[in-house]
Parts: C-alpha cells; sequence; structure tokens
C-alpha cells in the first residue's frame, strides 16, 4: 500500500491516547527553486506502523475500539471500501469499510492468545479493483493483573533432621503467574510465609523454605510434624496484587540423641535346675525415645556370679534382652544367681551421645529344687575284658548318686534292650557289671550296653549311662592257609625250583602283628618229593626235591605244610597243597595232565552240578510226557493174529456229511458164530426198513446194497457153502439195517472168514503182501448215481493210477 494512514492507540498504565493517524501519512511536496524554475519532485515513503494495541478483559457494553486505518485514495468521496481479513476478521474483529475504523467486537484475554494477525486492503466500490496492495499487521492484547500465582503442588511434602542448624534448608516451593512477565509487575511473585512461625522461614524470591530455630528448639521427640503455609503474592508484593497460597507438611527426622533406659533397676526372675541349656529365664526391657535404627539396642552381662551359667541376646523384634541357661543349674550346689546387665545403643551418632551413653540393671536369678533321677559320676565308661574270661567275672563298676537333698538310694539293672542275648548283669546294689556267658574276639570284639540307675522309693526317676565294653584278644585260633592253594609241576624241572608261594590268616590279631612259622610235615618229611621253605615274611615256597616227575606214575602229590604263630600259647595246624604233574614246554607252560583237570577246585562246582540235576529232570519229565501221550493214542490192532482178519473198508460220500465211521466191529462175534443167534433175538428192525430178503447176494451174482448202504463183496465158493458165515453175514447186513443208530452215510465192509482149521489159512489180502489178484468192480457203476464215486476210484485200470 502506497500511502496508508495507520492510527494507534496506546493505552498503557492509565494513559488515554486519542487515535493517532500518523503511520503511513504521505509527505509532502517541497518546492525547489532551481535557476528560478519549479520543480515538482515525490518524496520516497517512510516507515509504517505495523503493530495495534488492544486492553484484554475488556468489560465495556459497546465495540472497543482499535485504530484507524486510512489510504491516501480515499479522498472522501464514498468510492474507497476497506477490506479486512486474517486471524478473527469478521468475528473477533470488524472494519469499518467507509472510514477504515477497526474495532473488537467481544472481550479477549491475553493468556488465551497474546496477539493476531490480520490483512487489510482498499478497493473500489464501482470496479473492485484493490487501490493498494494487501499489507499485514498485528493486534497484541495488552496484559492487566488478572491471574493469580498457582503452585506446582496443592501440599508440599518435606522432612529435615531434628536438631538442624539455623537455615538449615527444608524444601523449595515454586508458583508460576499466568499473566505477562514481560509487561509490568503482574507476574512479579513474592513469597512469605503465613503459618510456621517461628520454626520456618522462606526465601521471598525463590521459595526456599528454611529452619528458622536452632537445634535446642528442635526436638522430635517434643513435635515431630509442622504444618506450614506459603502465600506468594504478584504486583512484587504491592497493594492490589493477587496472591496464591499452598500447604507445606514439614516432618523432623530422627537422629540419635537419646541413650536406652532399662524400664526398672532390679530385675528377679526363678528357674527350675533342671532346665536345659538355652531355656529362657526371662525377658527384661529398655526404652529408647529414638526410632527405627537409633533405637536398636543390645544387652550384655558385665559382671556378676552368673556370667558363665547365663547369656542374653537381643530379640531383634521387641528390642528386648532375653536371658537363656547356659550350664546345667544345681540347686543343692547353689541356689541363688546374680548379674548385671548393660544395654547401650548398636549405632551411636557422637554429635549428641558418648561412649558413655549406656544404662546398667542388676538380675536377680533364683534356682528352684527339681527331683531329678540318678546322676552318673561319668558321661560314658569304658571296660576291657579278656575274651576267654570266666563266666561270673566281674568286668568294671558304674556309679550313680541321687543329686536331691534326699540322696534315696540307687539301684542299677542293664537295659535289655541292648543286651538281647544277656551276656552281662549288674550288681542291683553296687554296680558291679559281670559277665553270664563266653564271649569269643573273633566273634564279636566290642559289646555296647546300657545300664539304669532307678531311686528305689521313685522308680519313675532313673537314668541310664552307655558301658562300651572292648575284648582283649588271646592266641586261640591256629593260622590256616589264606586259600585253598592247587598247582602243577612239569615231569622234567630242576631240582630245587619253586613252584608255588603260600601264605597264611589268622583270625587272632596280636598288637605286634602277626609272625608265621611254615615247615614240612614230619609225616611227609620222609621219602619227600617237595620241601618247605620259609621266607620269613610270613609266606613260604614251595620247591622240588628231585629233576624229574612222572604223568603216568603218579599224577597228583599232597604236600602237607606245618603253619605255626609266634604267639603264646602257641597254635599251628597242617595245610595240604596239591601239586599236580603235567606235561610242559621247554619254556615251562603247561601242556597236558591226567584227566583230572587241573582246576581251582578239586571237583565239580556246586552251579554245575546244580544245572546237570536241572537237565536230567528236564529229560525224565519229557519221556514221561511223551510215554503218557503214547498210551492216550494207542487204540487196538487191525489184525490180532493171522487166523483173525477184518477189514474196514471207509468209503466218503459226497451227498453224505463226510464223517468218517470209526465204528469198529466187536471181532469177538467172527469168533464165535453162535453168538449170531442171540444177537438176532435181541436185535430191533428199523421202523422204515422191512427186511424181504435174508439173501446175501442178488441173483445176477453181484453183491447186492443193503437198506444201509452196506456192501458186501464177494468171497470163494467154499466160504459161500459155509453156512455158518453166510448166516453170520446176513445177520451182521440185518443188524445194520435195524441198528437206529446207523451212520447215515455208506460204509463198505469186507468180511473174509475161510473158518476155522483151514490148510489155505487166511485169504485176506490184509495178511499177504503179494497179493497180485485182480478184481472186477465195474458192476459198482450199476448202482446209480450215488455209487458213482466208489465205482470211480475202484473201477479205474491200473494204467490211470501210473
Amino acid at each position: 500500500m502506497r500511502t496508508i494512514l495507520l492510527g494507534v492507540v496506546w493505552l498503557c498504565m492509565g494513559l488515554s491516547l486519542d487515535a493517532l493517524s500518523l503511520t503511513g501519512q504521505k509527505i509532502e511536496t517541497v518546492e525547489t527553486a532551481i535557476r528560478g524554475e519549479k520543480l515538482l519532485k515525490r518524496v520516497r515513503r517512510g516507515w509504517m506502523w505495523n503493530q495495534f494495541f488492544l486492553q484484554e478483559e475488556y468489560t465495556g457494553s459497546d465495540y472497543q475500539y482499535i485504530g484507524k486505518l486510512q489510504s491516501d485514495q480515499d479522498h472522501g468521496n464514498g468510492l474507497v471500501k476497506y477490506v479486512l481479513s486474517g486471524e478473527g476478521a469478521g468475528t473477533i474483529f470488524v472494519i469499518d469499510e467507509n472510514n477504515g475504523d477497526l474495532h473488537a467486537t467481544r472481550r479477549l484475554d491475553r493468556e488465551e492468545k497474546a496477539f493476531y494477525i490480520l490483512k487489510a486492503t482498499v478497493v473500489n466500490k464501482r470496479t473492485g479493483q484493490k487501490l493498494e496492495p494487501e499489507t499485514e499487521f498485528t493486534v497484541k492484547l495488552h496484559d492487566i493483573n488478572d491471574n493469580e500465582p498457582q503452585f506446582n503442588k496443592e501440599v508440599y511434602t518435606g522432612s529435615v533432621p531434628e536438631r538442624s542448624d539455623i537455615g538449615t534448608s527444608v524444601i523449595q516451593v515454586t508458583a508460576t503467574d499466568a499473566d505477562d512477565s514481560m509487561y509490568g509487575n503482574s507476574a512479579k511473585l513474592v513469597y512469605s510465609i503465613s503459618q510456621g512461625h517461628p520454626y520456618f522461614s522462606v526465601d521471598p524470591n525463590t521459595g526456599m523454605i528454611r529452619t528458622a530455630l536452632g537445634p535446642g528448639d528442635m526436638d522430635r521427640e517434643q513435635r515431630e510434624h509442622y504444618q506450614v503455609v506459603i502465600e506468594a503474592k504478584d504486583m512484587a508484593g504491592q497493594r492490589g496484587g493477587l496472591t496464591g497460597t499452598t500447604v507445606v507438611n514439614i516432618t523432623l527426622t530422627d537422629v540419635n540423641d537419646n541413650p536406652p533406659r532399662f524400664a526398672q533397676s532390679i530385675y528377679q526372675f526363678r528357674v527350675p535346675e533342671s532346665s536345659k541349656s538355652g531355656t529362657p529365664v526371662g525377658r527384661i526391657q529398655a526404652t529408647d525415645r529414638d526410632i527405627g535404627k537409633n533405637a536398636e539396642m543390645y544387652f550384655t552381662i558385665v559382671s556378676g556370679d552368673g556370667m558363665d551359667m547365663f547369656e542374653i541376646s537381643t530379640d531383634k523384634d521387641t528390642q528386648e534382652g532375653v536371658i537363656t541357661v547356659s550350664k546345667p543349674l544345681d540347686y543343692e550346689r547353689k541356689p541363688s544367681y546374680t548379674v548385671e546387665i548393660q544395654v547401650q545403643n548398636t549405632q551411636m551418632d557422637p554429635r549428641f551421645m558418648s561412649a558413655g551413653s549406656k544404662d546398667m540393671a542388676t538380675v536377680r536369678i533364683a534356682v528352684e529344687d527339681v527331683d531329678e533321677p540318678p546322676l552318673f559320676d561319668k558321661a560314658s565308661y569304658l571296660m576291657e575284658l579278656k575274651e576267654d574270661a570266666a563266666v561270673g567275672v566281674a568286668v568294671g563298676s558304674v556309679s550313680a548318686m541321687d543329686p536331691d537333698g534326699a540322696h534315696s538310694m540307687v539301684k542299677y539293672s542293664i537295659d535289655r534292650r541292648t543286651d538281647m542275648d544277656h551276656l552281662f548283669n549288674v550288681h542291683p546294689g553296687n554296680g558291679s557289671v559281670f559277665l553270664l556267658k563266653s564271649l569269643d574276639r573273633e566273634e564279636t570284639a566290642w559289646h555296647n550296653i546300657s545300664v539304669i540307675a532307678t531311686e528305689f522309693n521313685k522308680p519313675r526317676q532313673s537314668s541310664h549311662v552307655p558301658v562300651y565294653i572292648r575284648l582283649l584278644d588271646i592266641n586261640d585260633n591256629a593260622p590256616t592257609f589264606a586259600t585253598v592253594y592247587e598247582t602243577f609241576v612239569c615231569e622234567r624241572t630242576k631240582a630245587g625250583q619253586g613252584i608255588q608261594t603260600v601264605s597264611a590268616v589268622d583270625a587272632d590279631e596280636p598288637s605286634a602283628g602277626h609272625k608265621f612259622y611254615f615247615s614240612l610235615a614230619p609225616e611227609g618229611t620222609h621219602r619227600s618229593n617237595f620241601t618247605v621253605r620259609d621266607n620269613g615274611d610270613n609266606t613260604a615256597s614251595i620247591l622240588t626235591r628231585r629233576a624229574s616227575y612222572s604223568r603216568l606214575h603218579q599224577s597228583v602229590y599232597l604236600v602237607l605244610v606245618v603253619i605255626t604263630d609266634g604267639e603264646y600259647p602257641m597254635q599251628s595246624s597242617t595245610g595240604t597243597l596239591t601239586v599236580r604233574v603235567c606235561t610242559c614246554d621247554r619254556e615251562g607252560n603247561m601242556e597236558l595232565c591226567n584227566t583230572e583237570a587241573l582246576s581251582s577246585s578239586p571237583g565239580l562246582s556246586t552251579g554245575a552240578l546244580i544245572a546237570i540235576l536241572l537237565c536230567a529232570i528236564i529229560l525224565l519229565l519229557i519221556v514221561v510226557l511223551f510215554t503218557a501221550l503214547k498210551r492216550q493214542r494207542k487204540q487196538e490192532p487191525l489184525i490180532i493174529s493171522k487166523e483173525d482178519v477184518r477189514d474196514n473198508v471207509v468209503s466218503y460220500n459226497d451227498e453224505g456229511g463226510g464223517e468218517e465211521d470209526t465204528q469198529a466191529f466187536d471181532i469177538g462175534a467172527l469168533r464165535h458164530p453162535d453168538a449170531a443167534a442171540a444177537l438176532e433175538e435181541s436185535a430191533k428192525q428199523r421202523r422204515d426198513i422191512i427186511p424181504t430178503d435174508t439173501l446175501l447176494y442178488a441173483p445176477n451174482g453181484r453183491p447186492a446194497p443193503s437198506a444201509s448202504g452196506l456192501i458186501v463183496s464177494p468171497v470163494s465158493m467154499a466160504s459161500r457153502d459155509n453156512g455158518d458165515v453166510r448166516e453170520f453175514i446176513n445177520q451182521r447186513v440185518l443188524e445194520n439195517d435195524c441198528n437206529p443208530t446207523a451212520p447215515p452215510y455208506d460204509s463198505l465192509a469186507t468180511y473174509a472168514y475161510e473158518g476155522a482149521g483151514s490148510v489155505a489159512e487166511s485169504l485176506s489180502s490184509l495178511g499177504s503182501a503179494s497179493s497180485e489178484a485182480e478184481q472186477d468192480y465195474h458192476y459198482l457203476s450199476d448202482w446209480g448215481p450215488r455209487f458213482r464215486k466208489l465205482a470211480d476210484l475202484y473201477g479205474a485200470e491200473d494204467s490211470d493210477f501210473s
């Protein structure tokens, strides 16, 4: 905008200025006379005002006047129009389009928005053409003191150690004012204390709270909590300023400025004399006005005749002194004790307390008499006894007495739970322990028993004591070989050749150690084949006496070695060394011995014998089982003798049930033909069969089938003339026809019976393996479809099966 008149309204510190239209005013032209000529020149536009100021929180009823915009293009003819744009244009700020007066339409708050940026231009009302370029200006709000100071917290909490020096910092409080701190004193704060005198003070500029009294006046034990009210006033504290307040709770923290004190100077307790170590006797209490770690204390026994009998410790929870028993008490020996107890803090503050800040108290402890059980003079007894001691000999003695003033009589007994075999006993009056049975150290070297002492008048009052009895060794066992020795010697060897080294063991345990001597038995010295050399180190070497041995002449030698110990009384035994003669190679390695193989044991081991016995039992069970099964399956033979022959042909019919007729006929009926009559009388005819033909053969000379399907093959003419056989066979056929239990399938039975005393003997094919007779079975094909299968089997030529 080339020429704009800006009116600025200054409203500050209660001064009211009229609208000023200095800014943007066109500078008048000047006339310059040069050489008598009058020239007109335009001077360049000067600096323009670009800010308007407006007071916040306007309370008037009319619009608040801000200033005036005026352009040199406005000649007052009403053709110029002022246009306003930017922040709040048309709502917060309005402009008179005719004269350029600028107003605020409502009350504004600087704390919400401190300034607004607007733009203004001038246009021709008729043409709408801009007469001036758009110019930007700012409307700033002038601050007024309309906000009171605000503290960061409503309530502050602080602390300071008690007995602090004057001016010790406690806590700093801070307040803020929303007013403009760059304009006037609206935001300049001053702190003051309105409650909390005379204990604390506050710095007016920083808000730091400090102590105002000395160490003697700031005692936590007298007063611990304080409440201080702090004020913050703006306008630098001048009259008319706004004020904000806050509360500060201040606590005095504890320091160790008080020593512990006993609640009383003398304490008395009672404790039974039977109390064990660690049993509580009583508690003593001391008080300390301090708290926390400053109140922690510990107790000690500093003097008195019970320093060794009692101990004192501190209960961490209650800070009490707990007195306990440390050693056994005895009323009869000392009935009371007195001790001095001292208490002091565990942590000392040298600023307030000296090293002697302690307290003392006297404790008297009375021991109560208790009826106690007998007391042994030793905690345990050790006794020694030779293992060959005679029954009834005294082993040792125990002693106990009643510790009470009455000194009751005491009797002794053995706790049989510790002596189940009743090896020992004790005299009930004097406590002597003696032997009841013989002992053997090699079986048990130590015996641990328990002796009971009981009051005569009070059996429940008893005590036990352990007694350890050690058996002393005597030389009552002879030494023996350490193991079973068995070795070999080569047939060709050298005289004096060592073949085995032997050692010995002894169940005894002499104090000086074992000493064994080895020698050849006297009965083996004559004509001995080997010698024994004592090595002097409890071992001996077996040496050969000659250079050659014969395995065939003698395969085994027994060398008798006498072993003797060196103790008193001397004990000895004879050990046997088995030497086998074997064939060896040049290096002396064994190659072959006799049938009794060289082994570590003279016979079979127990495991081998058990294995052999089990195998034999298993084989026997298998044989018995096989025999039983064989007997169960055994059947009557088909041919009993050459004279008695019976052929049983079993046939299967496709139309039948497919089962086998295994019912054999009684061969006894064939042996005795006379029995047929009895069978005929007893037989019953089948209801569905009426026997009309008792003949055996059909008219065509071929065997006819019976109703039951029984087929009887032809026999020789000689046997056909035999009437008893024909009658027997017919009877059997009839019997099968009339038998209601006959099988439902076909059965072919062939009977060939020559009669008794036949010169030709039996003609059955079962008895003759060389029978070459040919038979014609073609007639089977005439019997119908039910016998077709049978006809196929017997009617086939031999070539069919070749």
